[in-house]
């Protein structure tokens, strides 16, 4: 289930916010509080895990800075990985806190959401570009968040290929080939067996220009028929192993077992909302 600030949350964190925004326009030295980039807060969390070193998420480092400190003066993160490096041990730390905040199951998993960045972030620094993966809903009669749909919708456009879903998202346990992927939200397989090989391509092409991780999966690499895999980048509902399906694909593997070379159309890797941007 996606974060939502409760009325307790709203009270204690919101309104002060506002008011600090009054105090701000006053010119009160309020204004000084940084800006923490949820975007690429979400990215490095997808990312960084798994990497090997400590390299950064491109641009990401002040904003995931401002994260973990905040996560150490509250005694959840170690000092020594304040590094604006979004690590394994950074996401456990997040998942701490998120479950101090009463969630669980998804919305407890390490993966940033909004309510919670913006609680933590109180008096610290202001969230900008902040994400949602919108309301659940269904589409093709399976269930999704609405963000998944119209990224859905909008590479079926780009392709100009007709999609059939044949797995949706939040299916906990629904296919074991799928090790979790689909747990979450923002996971889905399409039926390719009925595709040539140029639909295949251009509908993953189209796939990865809109946002998604995305891979053409065939029968010798698995127990599966032709499909297509994709995961939403940025879904803050995502499981953890979807999760790190979108670091493999940042890091050019095909998000299989094998880790094994991504094997896909190669495009500028981008999210939902930068797309949406360069629009």
């Amino acid at each position: 289930m996606p974060e939502r600030l409760d009325r307790r949350q709203f009270l204690t964190v919101v309104l002060p916010t506002a008011a600090a925004a009054t105090v701000l326009a006053s010119g009160s030295a309020a204004a000084a509080l940084p800006n923490a980039d949820m975007e690429k807060i979400v990215l490095a969390a997808q990312c960084d895990p798994v990497k090997d070193g400590t390299g950064l998420t491109p641009g990401a480092g002040p904003s995931v800075r401002l994260v973990e400190q905040a996560l150490a003066d509250r005694g959840l993160l170690a000092a020594q990985y304040v590094d604006g490096h979004f690590g394994t041990a950074t996401r456990a730390a997040y998942a701490r806190w998120q479950e101090s905040l009463g969630y669980s199951g998804l919305a407890a998993n390490g993966l940033p959401g909004r309510a919670s960045l913006t609680v933590l972030g109180e008096g610290r620094y202001t969230l900008v570009r902040p994400l949602s993966p919108g309301a659940r809903t269904t589409y093709q009669g399976f269930p999704f968040n609405q963000r998944t749909v119209s990224m859905l919708k909008e590479a079926a456009a780009r392709s100009g290929v007709s999609l059939v879903v044949e797995q949706g998202s939040y299916s906990p346990g629904n296919d074991p080939t799928s090790a979790g992927t689909h747990d979450g939200g923002g996971a889905v397989d399409l039926d390719a067996e009925a595709l040539s090989g140029a639909q295949r391509t251009a509908v993953v092409r189209a796939l990865r220009e809109v946002g998604f991780a995305a891979w053409l999966r065939s029968p010798s690499q698995g127990n599966w028929p032709w499909h297509i895999h994709a995961i939403a980048v940025n879904d803050t509902d995502l499981s953890t192993p979807a999760q790190n399906q979108v670091g493999k694909y940042y890091l050019g593997r095909n998000g299989l077992a094998n880790n094994g070379p991504d094997d896909g159309p190669q495009v500028s890797k981008v999210t939902w909302e930068q797309y949406l941007r360069a629009k």
